[in-house]
């Protein structure tokens, strides 16, 4: 079975409960499975331990802001520092096939705002956002964008 490696934060469980759910539905629908890693887990004595990623994934990145409205004020990134780190670490950022962002949409311009900032920092696209936890349709939309990007990775 083809595994699909995914780097993520999550902080309040709602980013892992989608990915256990998307992992479930690659398997089932795909044949592939998630290796996902929650990389607030890789760090030690406030530093974040990057390493060489040597081959493709994903990203999953929620929107954690400073406040503000994400247009004047409020679009510093707070608490997902170290999913920044890895990517930039070394080559990685060549290997992501795009990320994921999730947030709350009470939060308006805010919502899935530092997604759509390391995309635009890293060089790689947003393939899709979802709210909360997500829904069983965000899930399927999801797969099919990734497994579409794993398909077209040059050989």
């Amino acid at each position: 079975m083809q595994t699909i490696q995914v780097y993520y934060i999550s902080l309040s469980g709602n980013t892992t409960s989608f990915l256990k759910n998307l992992d479930r539905y690659f398997q089932q629908e795909y044949q592939k499975k998630l290796k996902y890693v929650n990389v607030k887990n890789l760090v030690k004595d406030g530093k974040s331990l990057a390493f060489d990623i040597k081959k493709h994934y994903f990203a999953f990145l929620p929107s954690y802001l400073e406040g503000g409205n994400g247009i004047d004020t409020g679009d510093t990134e707070i608490l997902t520092t170290p999913l920044r780190q890895l990517i930039a670490y070394s080559k990685n950022r060549e290997y992501c096939l795009g990320i994921v962002g999730s947030g709350n949409r009470n939060f308006n311009k805010q919502f899935c705002l530092t997604a759509h900032q390391y995309a635009r920092e890293f060089g790689f696209s947003v393939l899709d956002e979802f709210e909360l936890k997500g829904t069983e349709t965000d899930i399927k939309r999801i797969a099919e964008k990734m497994d579409r990007q794993l398909t077209e990775i040059p050989v």
